[in-house]
């Protein structure tokens, strides 16, 4: 007999996520799953959208791929129609509560963005799952990266202080 190496998960055991109460059965996404760490995950998002005006989607696709054990493809899509209402409405709010929203600076990037997305559509469809949180994973690693350098990497100009035109 050959040394097989053990299953991290015994058959029939269960993810602790599937063992919550209150479970709905999502058809798309083939899941039946408790509303409550989905719950949990958008009240986050909305926070962290409110908070640093992240869209929550570096925090939600790697959340419901490997936490609510979402298939990739079907994450991408919901993500994506999920921030549209929680950007728009954070938008409306910190438009009417701090006034710092630059309309022109906003209509020019997203134009570029639906033009972006055009080719980002085509280029997800030939794309596997795997392949698709392997782009995810680079991503996240890039910008860690560039954060990390930005810790230890003194800046060309320490003192600068820049006027504005208004």
């Amino acid at each position: 007999a050959k040394n097989v190496p053990p299953s991290p998960r015994r058959p029939g055991h269960r993810h602790w996520v599937h063992r919550l109460p209150l479970k709905v059965r999502f058809k798309k996404s083939k899941i039946f799953l408790s509303v409550i760490p989905i719950v949990a995950l958008g009240f986050g998002i909305g926070i962290l959208t409110s908070i640093m005006g992240v869209g929550g989607g570096f925090i939600m696709v790697p959340a419901m791929i490997y936490l609510l054990r979402i298939p990739t493809n079907v994450v991408v899509g919901t993500s994506l129609f999920q921030i549209i209402f929680v950007t728009a409405y954070t938008t409306v709010v910190q438009a009417a509560t701090n006034f710092s929203v630059d309309i022109v600076l906003a209509f020019i990037l997203m134009v570029a963005g639906v033009v972006g997305a055009q080719y980002g559509v085509r280029v997800g469809q030939k794309l596997r799952g795997e392949q698709l949180r392997a782009l995810l994973g680079l991503l996240v690693l890039a910008v860690g990266i560039r954060l990390a350098v930005a810790l230890v990497v003194t800046p060309a100009d320490i003192y600068s202080v820049v006027m504005g035109a208004y």
